[in-house]
């Protein structure tokens, strides 16, 4: 049965490789010479600002890549779009070992690719690389601007300063920027003081400040409604083994072999809101269990005989990651690996000798191991998965004794939300 599985699992991993790309959609390119072409944008769904693309001009056509020097602006139609600008960003870090008491920012001058939030009378960009965060923004034909948010220590003197919260001060000089460059009669002045360093915050005022100079202005903010929560209802079957050997006595050794068994796990999973919801985090409560026993040779006892009984039961708990491979728009294949902890629950090895009395008694009290799957998932409804976990001890309280319990799984599942 391994052997089958092993085969399907190699079927799934060869067929993942063939189908890992993710897709081109229609979009288009400025080029450096100001010439816009039509094309397919290779779609990552970005979470960060790339600093390079691909993108094809049809399906047939060959990959090109595209970077800060070769492009000044493109788009995947309906979703995102980046132009190429030459700005000032200021990079100090919000992380306490490394924040300075300098208050203002320090600039330096930057050819990036920005993301088009709103373009109107007043336009507003982002920037992110996972490190730094800024906004920029541009009224009318002025240049691109950062929106000026700067966390600082407030005390030079004290060498302590940077463990303490609330020595901490912030620069919101991006209020008064906004206070100047985007006044308007609808706009009160405390909405400015209140005005908080975020997307949805700036977006709201400059979409009131372009309604407020009749501007015509488009939101290029994705607003798509995504289902990022899925609960699926998991049964599988298990082909379990274990091993238990004596440290004490070099042949009390048990292998109780492979046994097979039927559980049921409830899987919830968080889809990531980033690159084309590819990415999930999966935590998965799995009901198992293991029973089984063995008689062995041993002459370290009277009688020469030792009978082993294994009861194992527990609640597996895989916490990990999951990577959707989209083959089309009903069919995607996946891979994820997990962190198992593992609870059990009255759980016992016992050891006793030929006339039925106890050699040992075992409490059965597992730890963490790892899982590995890869599967397919069909109309977001159904799903099949093979996984693979690594070995875990069950008896490691008793350092008489080392144990190796593995098992291989097939499972299924229905998602219900």
């Amino acid at each position: 049965m391994k052997k089958q599985i092993l085969f399907i699992a190699l079927t799934l991993l060869l067929t993942l490789k063939g189908f890992s790309q993710i897709a081109f959609e229609k979009g288009y390119v400025i080029t450096e010479n100001n010439q816009k072409t039509e094309c397919l944008v290779e779609n990552l769904d970005w979470k960060n600002n790339p600093t390079s693309f691909r993108y094809r001009l049809s399906e047939d056509s060959p990959i090109i890549n595209a970077d800060l020097k070769t492009v000044k602006e493109f788009s995947v139609t309906g979703q995102k779009k980046f132009i190429r600008s030459s700005v000032n960003i200021d990079r100090s870090t919000k992380d306490l070992q490394t924040m300075t008491t300098e208050k203002n920012p320090v600039f330096h001058l930057e050819t990036l690719f920005l993301q088009v939030l709103m373009e109107g009378n007043a336009s507003l960009y982002l920037y992110d690389d996972s490190t730094v965060r800024r906004f920029f923004y541009k009224v009318n034909n002025a240049e691109i601007k950062q929106l000026v948010y700067k966390t600082y220590l407030a005390s030079g003197d004290n060498e302590n300063a940077k463990y303490y919260t609330d020595q901490i001060a912030k620069n919101n000089y991006f209020r008064e920027q906004l206070y100047l460059d985007l006044k308007c009669d609808n706009i009160q002045q405390n909405e400015y003081e209140t005005l908080t360093y975020a997307k949805n915050a700036l977006m709201r005022i400059f979409a009131k400040y372009n309604k407020c100079t009749n501007s015509e202005f488009v939101d290029l903010e994705v607003k798509e409604k995504k289902d990022l929560f899925n609960l699926t209802v998991r049964p599988r079957y298990n082909n379990s083994s274990l091993t238990m050997e004596s440290s004490n006595f070099e042949d009390m050794n048990f292998d109780f072999g492979g046994k097979s068994s039927f559980s049921l796990g409830i899987e919830a999973e968080f889809i990531l809101p980033f690159n084309k919801d590819r990415w999930s985090i999966i935590v998965e409560p799995t009901y198992q269990y293991y029973k089984s026993e063995q008689t062995i040779q041993s002459s370290q006892v009277v009688g020469g005989t030792l009978d082993g009984k294994v009861d194992y039961k527990s609640i597996e708990l895989p916490i990990g990651i999951r990577r959707y491979f989209f083959i089309n728009k009903n069919v995607k294949i996946f891979a994820n690996g997990s962190v198992i902890v593992d609870f059990s629950n009255n759980s016992t090895a016992t050891v006793t000798r030929a006339d039925g009395s106890e050699l040992n008694k075992l409490d059965i009290k597992s730890g963490i191991n790892l899982g590995f799957g890869l599967g397919a998932k069909f109309m977001d409804k159904f799903s099949a998965e093979i996984r693979f976990q690594t070995p875990r001890g069950i008896v490691s309280d008793n350092s008489s004794w080392n144990s190796s319990y593995q098992t291989t799984s097939l499972i299924v599942g229905y998602s219900f939300f």
